[in-house]
């Protein structure tokens, strides 16, 4: 009996560790489809029309910005069994907030690098992208602008 009390236990724990897993795949994967059309935007502002690269990482990120938020409402956080907390203006107020912190992040950083590694932008945009993606964007969104319904401790 008390085995498979424990079984069950272990198992409850393998699923939530799997569904964990599964959520942060997903983020990564909408946080790389928005990357993407964030940076081929920002390349191409700067290389064809000659805009200066802090300029086109702020065009591409408000672009980028509107895929991952649309991702992650319909796929990444979804969920039928546990509702959002918050309605989807203040996902929206509180994404809005995140991209231009994340804007910021990414054009400062890619600026200091660039400038005192003496990297190509390009390079340089790809590091910082990483690092403000998955330290930044992922906790924010996760735990701030997606945030779910707590579950009732009974439940």
């Amino acid at each position: 009996m008390m085995l498979r009390i424990k079984q069950k236990m272990n198992k409850r724990k393998m699923n939530k560790l799997v569904e964990k897993a599964l959520v942060f795949s997903k983020a990564q994967v909408s946080a790389f489809v928005g990357g993407i059309c964030d940076y081929m935007i920002m390349v191409f502002i700067t290389e064809v029309f000659h805009v200066h690269y802090m300029i086109s990482i702020a065009i591409g990120g408000v672009i980028g910005a509107v895929v991952n938020f649309s991702l992650n409402k319909g796929w990444t956080f979804r969920s039928k069994d546990v509702p959002y907390k918050n309605s989807i203006y203040k996902q929206l107020l509180k994404f809005v907030l995140v991209v231009i912190n994340s804007i910021l992040l990414k054009s400062s950083g890619t600026y200091l690098i660039t400038t005192f590694l003496k990297l190509d932008y390009k390079i340089s945009r790809i590091f910082v992208d990483l690092v403000v993606s998955l330290a930044f964007n992922y906790t924010l969104q996760k735990h701030w602008v997606f945030k779910k319904v707590s579950k009732s401790p009974t439940a």
